[in-house]
């Protein structure tokens, strides 16, 4: 496809792609299809190219020989009912079906990153809200953003897999309860350390169920050198983070399950008054 002399996608100025005009065309491209979509309509095919589809092969291939040895049972599980392609982009529609057909959830596709409380808003609904561009293949096991190998590797697969899919459903009912600032920035916290970042001990190993770690290659072999603290709601609520680089502190549940029930029962009691009791802060 020609390159273009101007896009429409702004990417910060260390992103692999930014001087990269044929690049920020086809986000351009991609992001309008997400753009166009209305919710309960059919999801339109991106048109993705060789090199596209070259990318998904390479890094798909390589995530799941570390998943093998690095992530939780249930994910795996997950994945292997998903099944998902891997000789080329899987199309949103197709995965979405067939995460239906297993769960419940559906894919929809956005043109990049949502408001918070949208993102997290959809999942009470079984609606998970995804971005279809991958990411540059100059740096093909980096993304400094979500794109469709972090959506549909780390989170679809997880979706696929019952107890996990309940957890999502779960946080998107504490979100829309988390009606003050505070509070919901709370909640996204938690969030971010365990959906996004969380690793449980199965056995003697430190393995992972969070869709930022099982979607990134370079995280996937750091992870366990990471301060490695105790699941602890509060203290996951309160602790900052950086997202632009390795997480140093990690919460591990003792076992999945103990992730599973905790976690659950979090996200289903959540709310502004439960923020007030947990951290002896005001919600307002």
């Amino acid at each position: 496809m020609p390159a273009t002399a101007t896009s429409a996608i702004a990417l910060p100025d260390d992103h692999p792609g930014v001087s990269d005009a044929r690049y920020r065309a086809r986000r351009d491209i991609i992001a309008a299809i997400g753009a166009a979509y209305e919710s309960g309509q059919p999801i339109p095919d991106v048109p993705y190219t060789e090199q596209e589809d070259a990318v998904w092969r390479l890094v798909s291939a390589e995530l799941a020989t570390k998943h093998e040895r690095l992530a939780v049972r249930a994910y795996l599980d997950g994945a292997a009912r998903l099944d998902l392609r891997r000789d080329r982009v899987p199309q949103l529609a197709e995965v979405s079906d067939d995460l239906h057909a297993l769960t419940g959830f559906r894919i929809e596709p956005v043109p990049g990153l949502v408001p918070a409380r949208t993102f997290y808003g959809a999942l009470a609904d079984r609606r998970f809200l995804s971005s279809q561009y991958i990411r540059h293949h100059s740096v093909p096991f980096y993304t400094p953003e979500p794109d469709v190998i972090h959506e549909v590797i780390g989170h679809a697969n997880g979706l696929a897999n019952a107890e996990l899919a309940d957890l999502y459903e779960a946080a998107g009912g504490a979100s829309r309860r988390s009606t003050t600032d505070a509070a919901h920035e709370f909640f996204s916290r938690v969030f971010w350390f365990t959906m996004e970042f969380g690793v449980a001990w199965e056995g003697d190993e430190l393995r992972t169920y969070g869709a930022g770690i099982l979607s990134s290659f370079g995280e996937l072999d750091v992870f366990r050198a990471a301060e490695i603290r105790p699941f602890d709601i509060v203290a996951m609520g309160t602790q900052q983070y950086d997202i632009t680089q390795y997480q140093p502190v990690l919460f591990a549940g003792s076992t999945f399950a103990e992730v599973v029930d905790h976690l659950g029962e979090f996200f289903v009691t959540f709310d502004d008054e439960a923020y007030q009791r947990l951290t002896g802060r005001p919600a307002a």
